[in-house]
């Protein structure tokens, strides 16, 4: 699985409107309404690279309200067991 994390420039009138209809498309796994340069965060979990261009190009860039994007691809994912467990590495008969 490939991650990307898109952030989403929309109408602030219109955020929790284009957050639900981006959250309803294929590949968007999550949605969060943010403070910062986005108005909203979306993940976005694909199997190969191509079809980023399917989900964020060619639906989420359409949905009605969306004024931009940036979208960020994901080399590796961490989580909680695996930071625990490198930040543990040599640690172990010290």
């Amino acid at each position: 699985m490939i991650t990307a994390i898109v952030l989403v420039n929309c109408h602030v009138n219109r955020i929790p409107d284009v957050a639900q209809a981006i959250a309803e498309l294929d590949g968007v796994t999550e949605v969060y309404s943010v403070t910062g340069d986005a108005d909203l965060i979306a993940m976005v979990r694909v199997r190969n690279h191509e079809e980023f261009a399917d989900v964020i190009a060619d639906r989420l860039n359409k949905v009605d309200g969306v004024t931009g994007t940036a979208t960020h691809i994901a080399f590796r994912t961490y989580s909680k067991g695996d930071l625990d467990a490198a930040f543990s590495l040599g640690l172990e008969g010290d």
